[in-house]
């Protein structure tokens, strides 16, 4: 394991036995040590472990809420190759991968793969970066090359390595939401994880790690894509597809109206489909819950009322555009299954 000189933000306890017991602040060691059960010749590698996962750090500076705090969920993932080259294939291919996951979220237009430091394990490792004033890391960022360079390995030397001009240089904010780094053989000497090659020689496994951080993605996608109104949710990641309202009144023996009861049918119909929908049936003012599918921002607002059914459908706005139009159930329906 890791002690006190390499961790300053080990959230830990003295036990009434006078041995101390600590929070898991990060996972490669219990990690490298299951692998053992499962790693013994060439013919077991490589292997890809992954997990989501709770994690414990003292933060000096735990702040905005899930942007930075002491306890928070990552999803890891842990690669064990036979070789160098192995990892190295493995690992051009998780960062292709992040790239795509970022552009999926809808932050791919402003995040960036950062080189930062790559500590004890490796000459760089790269950081994914997404660009805001909400975020508390500096960057450099060549937009023409769609790659950034972190303020804490910035100079002239790492800048004439990776081929980047400071001239074409822009500095910026951003929060870090993924990392993945080269590990070597640190973890698998340390817990004595080998395998036999084909020549009956015993070898270290080299490691990968790489991790993104939903709790940190979600508060960056809102930082990022809200506007005046509220949240803009990427669909991708939307809690709901839809956002179901009911503009009614109630009729002349106080029950329900045709507007509702159509509400009420429409909604079941696209829950059976597997669509995902948030009904608001609340006795309120439709300006009201039209303010709050604003804010909570859910890819589609629907309207049911008494003239949207006159009209032969629902009345359809979509969050991200402000665009209104008037859908059918037929092309509601393909609209959000898409």
């Amino acid at each position: 394991g890791r002690s006190d000189d390499v961790v300053d933000n080990w959230l830990k306890t003295k036990l009434k036995n006078g041995t101390e017991t600590g929070l898991g602040f990060t996972h490669e060691e219990p990690l490298t040590s299951l692998m053992k059960e499962y790693i013994q010749s060439y013919r077991d590698l490589p292997r890809y472990v992954y997990q989501f996962q709770t994690k414990f750090r003292n933060e000096e500076r735990a702040k905005s809420g899930i942007m930075r705090g002491r306890e928070f969920l990552m999803k890891d993932l842990y690669s064990f190759s036979k070789d160098a080259k192995a990892h190295e294939v493995f690992y051009e291919k998780a960062k292709q991968a992040y790239v795509n996951v970022f552009e999926r979220l809808g932050l791919g237009d402003r995040t960036y793969v950062t080189f930062a430091s790559g500590g004890s394990f490796s000459k760089y490792s790269h950081e994914f970066q997404t660009i805001t004033e909400a975020g508390e890391d500096v960057i450099f960022v060549d937009e023409k090359k769609k790659i950034a360079v972190n303020k804490e390995v910035m100079t002239d030397d790492v800048l004439a390595d990776l081929g980047v001009k400071k001239g074409d240089l822009k500095e910026k904010k951003a929060v870090e939401v993924g990392n993945i780094f080269s590990l070597g053989t640190r973890f698998s000497d340390a817990f004595e994880l080998s395998y036999v090659d084909e020549k009956g020689e015993k070898k270290p496994v080299i490691m990968g790690s790489y991790g993104i951080g939903p709790g940190r993605v979600m508060g960056t996608i809102v930082e990022t894509l809200s506007d005046e109104n509220g949240i803009v949710w990427p669909e991708s990641v939307a809690p709901f597809m839809a956002h179901l309202i009911v503009v009614d009144s109630k009729d002349s023996a106080g029950g329900a109206n045709a507007a509702r009861k159509e509400a009420d049918r429409l909604y079941k119909a696209l829950a059976d489909k597997g669509i995902e929908v948030i009904y608001d049936d609340r006795d309120a003012r439709p300006g009201e819950k039209f303010a709050d599918a604003d804010l909570m921002g859910m890819p589609y607002r629907i309207v049911v009322s008494d003239k949207t059914i006159a009209a032969g459908g629902y009345e359809v706005k979509h969050r991200a555009t402000g665009t209104t139009e008037q859908l059918a159930e037929k092309e509601l329906t393909a609209r959000l299954q898409r």
